[in-house]
């Protein structure tokens, strides 16, 4: 029956398995699909912050290579994806161990997307990012 709600009403579904946890009723539990919604929301987590990271790095590579057209809306940009950040980081604080990895992924990326968005070439921007970590997250840094 649980098996089914997961298919038919997610909400239902997920309340039932909160109060199965909390009666230890374990044998009732929908164990496959609980499993996979618990790796689901460690990835969205994960995929969500390297989001951020690739947000702020597109508009830092816009910011340095296009001075000419910088506005505040980039700036607010920036503002907002760093500002999205520190909650994911107090949750899951063995995410902020991911971050350099993040960046060199997410780099390649936000490359792509400053290049379409200001007609420079994709060579006109540094291969690897030339920011560190702390310089990204920091609410005053520009370049």
């Amino acid at each position: 029956m649980t098996t089914a709600l997961y298919d038919t009403d997610f909400y239902i579904w997920a309340t039932r398995q909160a109060d199965l946890l909390r009666n230890e009723d374990y044998a009732e539990l929908d164990r496959d699909n609980l499993i996979e919604e618990i790796e689901a929301m460690a990835k969205r987590d994960r995929r969500e912050l390297e989001s951020r990271i690739r947000g702020i790095l597109t508009h830092l590579l816009k910011w340095k290579y296009q001075p000419n057209r910088r506005s505040s809306s980039w700036t607010n940009s920036i503002d907002e994806q760093r500002d999205q950040i520190e909650p994911i980081l107090k949750d899951s604080p063995s995410l902020r161990r991911e971050l350099p990895d993040m960046i060199v992924d997410a780099y390649a990326t936000a490359i792509r997307k400053a290049a379409k968005q200001t007609k420079l070439p994709v060579n006109a921007f540094p291969a690897r990012c030339e920011w560190t970590l702390e310089q990204i997250l920091d609410e005053d840094f520009l370049p």
